[in-house]
């Protein structure tokens, strides 16, 4: 399970919740879940990274790793949300 603390004001980068203009990542995630299942991992981090970079959420290294991973493997992935 990955975690990332946010300010609540940031909350529509991350979640689709409809009041954003900006595609949130969570968006983002779920193409990739669809269309990147079976592909390396290699190739998934970077894509996980610019789309958090356009949300301009902070996530670690080793959480985008855990989300690639998580969607080569079509499994379930937590994200614990800590807002400031």
């Amino acid at each position: 399970m990955g975690s990332i603390v946010i300010e609540r004001t940031a909350l529509h980068r991350l979640i689709a919740d409809g009041t954003s203009e900006i595609a949130p990542y969570q968006r983002r995630y779920n193409e990739l879940g669809l269309t990147h299942r079976g592909r390396p991992i290699e190739k998934i981090v970077p894509l996980l990274r610019s789309a958090a970079a356009q949300a301009q959420l902070g996530f670690k290294d080793e959480d985008l790793a855990e989300q690639a991973r998580a969607i080569s493997n079509g499994a379930r992935y937590e994200l614990r949300v800590t807002l400031i």
